[in-house]
């Protein structure tokens, strides 16, 4: 079942943030993830939109989502994020 890694993401620090992002894209794809939404124009449709970026990956399983997370790549890219934004970061669940 594929799984979602879900960014809301507030910049503070746009110069090292595209750092972080340039690194983070290909680990991504190396870890079996591929972006649904990067950024992008929202608008509201009820309620109040998160302040900055939402981001979404697919990934084929929680499992996957993990394995990327938590694995030596992206655990030295993620410390390029330190400072340099506000993220709240979630995996969840899709359906078949």
């Amino acid at each position: 079942m594929p799984a979602y890694v879900i960014f809301l993401v507030d910049v503070s620090d746009a110069a090292r943030y595209d750092n972080y992002k340039a690194r983070s894209g290909p680990s991504v794809v190396s870890a079996g993830g591929r972006y649904l939404v990067r950024g992008g124009e929202s608008q509201v449709l009820e309620g109040d939109l998160p302040a900055g970026r939402t981001v979404v990956i697919e990934f084929p399983d929680v499992a996957a989502a993990r394995a990327w997370y938590d694995g030596p790549e992206y655990s030295e890219i993620r410390r390029l994020r330190e400072g340099a934004a506000d993220v709240t970061l979630y995996v969840v669940d899709g359906v078949d």
